[in-house]
């Protein structure tokens, strides 16, 4: 009956091994995720080989192995985003797995070739890689208020303004002597100053006529005068 107990421990130790709980590694996409993995290093006689590879440690080596070391250095790797970042003559072997991809989610087994049966140390972890959150930012929107003293505000004011004709400097000086009431008495007589001055050199040019015509009467009345004294 005991040999049989042995038989059966022996086989399922040869079969399962000595493996660790998974642990649980989260991550983001397009970041750096470390898995950590370590073993005991006293002396130099310690350092030993390991392997990385997807899914659970098997009986021995890694399935689907992504990257090896002989201890000092990394001899094997299948994709340059798998590196080992730790000091590995202090038995750091933590994976790091560059630019993270949703694909890099699932087991990975840490697995640290030591010396004797079933000596193996192995380790499974479990990684899960999610999608980097997209914040939506709310729209803002910026007020802008005239104030007028401290914390408290009034409605801004609109000032509306005219702009007038030019006129000359007597056209000026008549607007100015007469007072205005209202807005269209101001635009009445504004007008009225504007017709005057288009008026008044047509004016001027008919009384020139008149004077003309007058000297000329005067000149023929005097030839007439003087041929009949002749």
């Amino acid at each position: 009956m005991l040999s049989c107990f042995c038989m059966n421990w022996i086989v399922l130790m040869l079969f399962t091994g000595l493996t660790a709980s998974a642990s649980l590694v989260k991550g983001k996409v397009g970041q750096d995720v470390t898995v950590p993995c370590f073993y005991r290093v006293e002396t130099t006689q310690d350092i030993t080989s390991m392997c990385w590879g997807r899914g659970s440690c098997p009986v021995s080596k890694c399935y689907q192995t992504i990257i090896w070391t002989d201890g000092h250095m990394v001899t094997e790797r299948s994709s340059s985003r798998y590196r080992l970042k730790g000091n590995l003559a202090m038995g750091d072997v933590s994976l790091t797995i560059v630019n993270a991809e949703e694909a890099d989610s699932g087991i990975y087994c840490c697995r640290v070739e030591i010396s004797g049966w079933f000596n193996d140390q192995r380790s499974d972890h479990k990684v899960v890689i999610e999608k980097a959150s997209i914040s939506t930012a709310s729209p803002h929107t910026y007020t802008s208020e005239q104030t007028t003293a401290r914390g408290s505000t009034s409605e801004s004011s609109f000032t509306v303004t005219r702009t007038w004709p030019a006129v000359s400097a007597s056209e000026a000086s008549l607007t100015a002597s007469v007072p205005c009431s209202t807005t269209s008495d101001c635009l009445d007589v504004t007008a009225n100053v504007q017709n005057v001055s288009v008026s008044l050199p047509s004016q001027q040019y008919s009384e020139h006529g008149l004077y003309i015509g007058i000297g000329l009467c005067a000149v023929l009345l005097a030839v007439l005068s003087l041929v009949l004294f002749l």
